[in-house]
């Protein structure tokens, strides 16, 4: 009796500290709700405004600012500063009721002795990317207030050795005996499509062109017709073209790049969705067959014919047959690739969970088809019965030459309209269905083999639109340990490489990576 009394005290003691834990976890700020359906139309591209402080210049300088702290503090000022919480009890379940962030320097990785060398090319690898990575597109060009010149700001693009006309050209000028513009190309030669009477040309077919007119109107009725042809072959660049009067003078650029060659996939009908058609289930193993079956036999229930794809790189591997199922043997240690995958999407999911009735693809699928996300990440219930989606927002704070910092925080952005279950974020758990090729675009650092979770969504900010939704449940298999059970020796060799302790190899290689590859100097998170 005295015995259950304990049980029964000890259980209720655990329930209220996992009851504070989830108050205190449980989002607090009101999240908004943004629409990010796909619809049809064109395209709106998205103006951003600059509120920078700047340097006034000489005739300004004199003149007294009062800084606003509560937006200046908001402008990036590259030179960002990688500090954790201090203070703060150290109590058990501290960290699970009251998180603190936490501040790792990632040069540590590395020994002293080579740090040095390591920064330096670490600089110019960074410097290259630059070079690779920007055009003159990026170059941010102000138009002067009150200038004639009207011009095409933003969203003007050319084919390679292809032609254009430039639309919005335009001179707003008062009274005068004749006007005058010029443009001057780079990469390209100007011309018209058509000729308006009582306007010169000068120049046409040429990189340097003079339009002149004694009308303003006919002037401008031919500058409606100036054309734009690319010369000088490049891919993905850009030209800035000069357009100008003998007192006023503009910039705008004209972005040259091919179109983006689109990748479909037919998958049949649209009145309901063939998963089989649309998804391949991939999934990576090592040592634990008992747990991949459980998987597999999970997964024929719900989805007898939907291919799945495993990666094995077990030391050992052991033969993995059955209807749809492509079992592929890799090096020892290597992340698996996915470009076995043909289907418009791949589901990613850890070899021991288990499909249930509430593991509904259709719903993830449905997300995908009607939103602009490229990953949608569903969640996981564990033995206890808790369910995790591990939401997770990544930012990066501009910094010096030390580098960047890299901030990761639970919670997420915003839910998504018309889909009260999901919301988006830049993390989720390790159960997504993503689209394949916004998959192989990231790819999986094979050098994080079994310690990266989240590095593939660090590697894909800024190109995956990330989403989550938990009203799509995979089950866990237990890791509840009995302790008249004895562990396996393949589930003791599973938990070293799963679970290296802070100082191993491993860890310090994922530090390494972030600290070279992604040139960040620290990580803080909670």
């Amino acid at each position: 009796m005295r015995s259950l009394r304990k049980t029964l005290l000890l259980a209720v003691l655990v329930s209220v500290v996992l009851v504070l834990a989830l108050l205190h976890s449980w989002p607090t700020r009101g999240y908004s709700t943004v629409d990010v359906w796909q619809r049809r139309g064109p395209l709106l591209q998205e103006r951003n405004l600059e509120d920078k402080l700047t340097e006034s210049d000489h005739q300004l300088s004199s003149i007294p600012i009062r800084v606003r702290e509560s937006v200046a503090s908001l402008l990036a000022r590259n030179s960002c500063v990688c500090e954790g919480d201090s203070g703060g009890l150290n109590l058990p379940f501290s960290q699970l009721l009251f998180p603190r962030v936490s501040a790792h320097p990632l040069h540590t990785a590395f020994r002293p002795s080579e740090l040095e060398e390591l920064k330096r090319r670490r600089a110019q690898e960074y410097q290259s990317f630059q070079r690779r990575s920007q055009t003159p597109a990026d170059v941010l060009i102000i138009a002067e207030a009150n200038s004639p010149l009207q011009f095409p700001t933003q969203g003007l693009e050319v084919r390679p050795l292809k032609t254009i006309i430039i639309p919005g050209l335009a001179l707003h000028d008062g009274p005068r005996d004749h006007y005058t513009v010029n443009f001057t190309a780079a990469l390209g030669t100007l011309n018209v499509a058509a000729e308006v009477e009582g306007v010169r040309l000068k120049g046409d077919g040429e990189s340097h062109m003079t339009v002149t007119s004694s009308a303003l109107n006919s002037l401008n009725r031919q500058l409606q017709f100036v054309t734009y042809t690319n010369t000088l072959f490049h891919p993905s660049t850009a030209d800035t073209v000069q357009f100008e009067t003998d007192r006023h003078q503009a910039t705008f650029v004209i972005k040259i790049r091919h179109g983006t060659t689109p990748k479909l996939y037919n998958t049949g009908s649209k009145q309901e969705y063939n998963v089989s058609a649309l998804v391949t289930i991939a999934t990576k193993t090592f040592l634990r067959y008992d747990k991949l079956q459980d998987l597999i036999d999970s997964i024929r229930t719900y989805y007898p014919t939907v291919t799945i794809v495993i990666a094995d790189d077990s030391e050992h591997p052991k033969s993995i047959s059955g209807p749809f199922i492509e079992h592929y043997i890799m090096p020892f240690g290597k992340k698996p690739a996915v470009s076995q995958v043909t289907t418009k999407y791949v589901l990613w999911v850890d070899d021991d969970f288990i499909f249930t009735a509430n593991t509904k693809l259709e719903k993830l699928v449905d997300v995908l088809e009607r939103t602009t996300l490229d990953l949608v990440g569903g969640a996981v219930r564990e033995a206890t019965g808790y369910t995790a989606t591990y939401r997770q927002t990544i930012s990066i704070e501009p910094g010096e030459e030390e580098g960047d910092c890299l901030h990761m925080r639970r919670g997420y952005h915003h839910v998504i309209e018309g889909f009260p279950n999901c919301v988006v974020t830049d993390g989720v758990i390790n159960f997504f269905l993503a689209r394949t090729d916004k998959v192989q675009q990231v790819g999986f650092d094979p050098r994080l083999a079994r310690v990266a979770h989240l590095e593939f969504f660090i590697d894909g900010l800024g190109s995956l639109h990330v989403g989550s939704c938990d009203d799509v449940i995979v089950n866990h298999a237990t890791k509840i340990r009995l302790p008249w059970v004895s562990q396996s020796e393949s589930d003791k060799t599973y938990a070293k490489f799963r679970y290296p302790p802070a100082s191993s190899d491993a860890t310090q290689t994922k530090n390494g990576l972030l600290y070279f590859k992604n040139r960040f100097q620290c990580l803080t998170r909670n």
